[in-house]
C-alpha cells in the first residue's frame, strides 16, 4: 500500500497562502497543513481548519526567524533578550542549540503554548512539525515530543528524507544536498525517541531538498518512485501576492509553481491513497483512507 500525506507548511503565513491551501484541499490534493500560531493571519486560517473537516491541522511550531506566543521573558534563551523574536537564522540557531545556550524547557514551553493556541481556536491538532525542520536536532525533538504528549497530539513528522528521493531532486545544490544527507545521522535517534513517546510519524518526508524548486517534473518522479509505505510530501503552496512580498521569506515564485505542480500531478497519481495525520492514530493510516481524486468524500475527522 503506498499512501502519501500532502502537506503544506506555514498555514495562516498570508491571505494568498490560506487560499491556495483551502482551495487545493476543496480540489482533492491536498489533505494535510500546519498552522503557524504566531502568524498573522493565524484567525482566519483558524476558522477554515475548524469549518474545512477534510483538511487536517497540525501545528507547525516556530522556534527560528519568528516571534514567540509566550513573553520573551519567559524564554530568555530562546528569544533574543526579552523581546519575544527568535534567532533570525537557522546557523545561529543550530549553533547556540549544540553549545547548550538553549534550554529544552523553554523549547517545551514554547511548542506547548503554540500548540494549545490552536486547540483554543477550536483545532483538533492532527501533528507537530517545526519551522525550517529544527526538530530533526535532539535538542528539539525531545522537547517537542514532550509537549505533544502534553497536549494530546499523536503524531509528528518524520523530516529526514530517503535517499530515493534525493536522487530525484536533480535541480538541488550541491551544499543544501549535502546537507540533507549530512543530517540523515540523527535519523535513528529520533524514530527511537518517537516508539518510546508512542506517537505516529512517517517513513520519512520527500521534497525537503526540493523546498523552492518542486516543481511538476519533480513530483510526477516522486510519484512514480514512491515505494510502498506512508510518506509526507512537504510542500509551500501560495498565491503570490502584495502581502506575500511583504514578508521576510526566500518562498515567493515557488508557491505558485507547486500549486500548480500539485494540481497537474496529483490527480492522476494511481495506486497513491492521500491522506493526513489524523489518519495515523493508533499507528495504522487504514482508516478514513482518502483515494487520490476523492479528498471531499473524507471523513470528517480532523477537528
Amino acid at each position: 500500500m503506498k499512501r502519501l500525506i500532502v502537506n503544506a507548511d506555514d498555514f495562516g503565513l498570508t491571505p494568498g497562502v490560506n487560499r491556495a491551501i483551502l482551495d487545493l484541499n476543496e480540489r482533492g490534493v491536498l489533505p494535510s497543513t500546519t498552522l503557524m500560531a504566531t502568524a498573522e493571519c493565524f484567525e482566519p486560517a483558524a476558522l477554515a481548519a475548524v469549518a474545512q473537516s477534510s483538511l487536517g491541522t497540525g501545528c507547525h511550531v516556530t522556534l527560528v526567524d519568528g516571534r514567540s506566543w509566550l513573553a520573551g521573558d519567559q524564554l530568555p534563551r530562546l528569544t533574543v533578550g526579552a523581546t519575544g523574536l527568535f534567532r533570525r537564522t537557522l546557523g545561529s540557531f543550530v549553533q547556540d542549540l549544540l553549545r547548550n545556550r538553549i534550554p529544552e524547557a523553554e523549547i517545551e514551553a514554547e511548542a506547548t503554548a503554540q500548540i494549545r493556541r490552536l486547540q483554543s481556536a477550536g483545532v483538533r491538532v492532527t501533528h507537530v512539525d517545526t519551522h525550517k525542520h529544527t526538530h530533526m536536532f535532539p535538542g528539539v525533538y525531545r522537547p517537542l515530543l514532550r509537549a505533544a504528549i502534553t497536549c494530546g497530539v499523536p503524531a509528528i513528522r518524520n523530516p529526514f528524507e530517503p535517499e530515493w528521493s534525493v536522487r530525484l531532486t536533480s535541480n538541488a545544490g550541491l551544499v543544501r544536498r549535502l546537507q540533507v544527507r549530512g543530517l540523515r545521522w540523527m535519523r535513528r535517534g529520533f524514530l527511537d525517541a518517537v516508539r518510546q513517546a508512542r506517537i505516529a510519524t512517517t517513513e520519512g518526508a520527500i521534497g525537503v531538498l526540493a523546498t523552492g524548486t518542486l516543481n511538476a517534473s519533480i513530483l510526477r518522479a516522486f510519484v512514480a518512485a514512491m515505494p510502498e509505505g506512508v510518506w509526507e510530501l512537504c510542500c509551500h503552496p501560495g498565491y503570490q501576492d502584495a502581502e506575500l512580498a511583504a514578508v521576510r521569506t526566500r518562498l515567493r515564485e515557488s508557491r505558485e509553481i507547486e500549486r500548480e505542480a500539485l494540481l497537474e500531478v496529483l490527480p492522476h497519481a494511481a495506486g497513491i491513497s492521500l491522506i493526513h495525520f489524523g489518519n495515523l492514530a493508533g499507528g495504522s493510516a487504514t482508516n478514513g483512507d482518502v483515494t487520490s481524486g476523492n479528498l471531499a468524500a473524507a471523513p470528517a475527522k480532523s477537528h
